[in-house]
């Protein structure tokens, strides 16, 4: 089941809370529109951050903010962050402010014609381990504990399918499967896409010995990859974050 993604009035910046019509867009913004919970964390920084520059202007409607408002709030973001960053804020209150505008609240959008700072990146190859430099990773993770199992399983998944971390620490039990005696991985990428591939038959034995030693095959719909307790090396029922645990 879907989590709802429910925000009180007292989590949203004041700008937004000065008319009940556009606190309850705002909040609607964030509920239905914005999906992933990580640009919704970074939607929600970036507007936070705007409504402290608007308070510290004298800036307590919205119907008071102009583009050179959001011009100024960009210069100023560029003194304390990066343009990547910058730019992201700024793509906020675009949308936001669309949003704002198809709800009727706002009569235009004082975010659209605001150019966000330039930034060039080069494109280079994407580092590719080579088949010997796997193994020495592989073979360097302790798996004599289950975390360890777990780690081995995870990174040898990414090793061999290029899947994403996130599509990786995402999947279910239910997402390892046999068919016509082969082992099989369902990935969940971005946009709600599913991705299924055989797996060789290297990543059948640490994804299996990873099963074995936790006892999850029974629990087809529990996360795959889960956190672990402390220092006892026991498994939680919780998924594996991006960043670990």
């Amino acid at each position: 089941m879907t989590q709802l993604v429910v925000l009180d009035s007292t989590s949203l910046p004041s700008i937004f809370t000065a008319r009940p019509e556009a606190r309850a867009r705002m909040r609607d913004f964030f509920s239905s529109d914005i999906r992933n919970p990580n640009t919704r964390r970074a939607y929600r920084e970036a507007v936070r951050q705007f409504s402290g520059f608007c308070a510290e202007h004298g800036i307590v409607d919205l119907a008071q903010v102009e583009p050179v408002h959001v011009a100024a709030f960009v210069e100023a973001q560029l003194k304390q962050n990066s343009k990547p960053t910058v730019k992201q804020r700024l793509a906020a209150l675009r949308m936001l402010f669309d949003w704002m505008v198809v709800g009727q609240v706002l009569s235009v959008n004082p975010a659209h014609a605001v150019r966000g700072p330039r930034h060039a990146q080069r494109r280079g190859k994407t580092p590719v381990l080579q088949a010997d430099e796997a193994r020495t990773l592989l073979g360097a993770i302790d798996t004599d504990s289950l975390p360890g199992l777990r780690d081995r399983a995870l990174i040898g998944l990414m090793v061999y399918t290029f899947a994403r971390v996130g599509a990786a620490v995402s999947m279910k039990v239910e997402d390892y499967f046999v068919q016509g005696r082969r082992g099989w991985v369902r990935l969940h990428e971005k946009g709600g896409k599913e991705h299924a591939m055989p797996t060789h038959h290297n990543l059948d034995r640490y994804l299996d010995e990873y099963i074995r030693a936790a006892g999850i095959a029974e629990d087809r719909k529990g996360p795959f990859f889960r956190t672990a307790r402390g220092r006892s090396g026991e498994l939680t029922g919780n998924a594996l974050l991006q960043s670990g645990g």
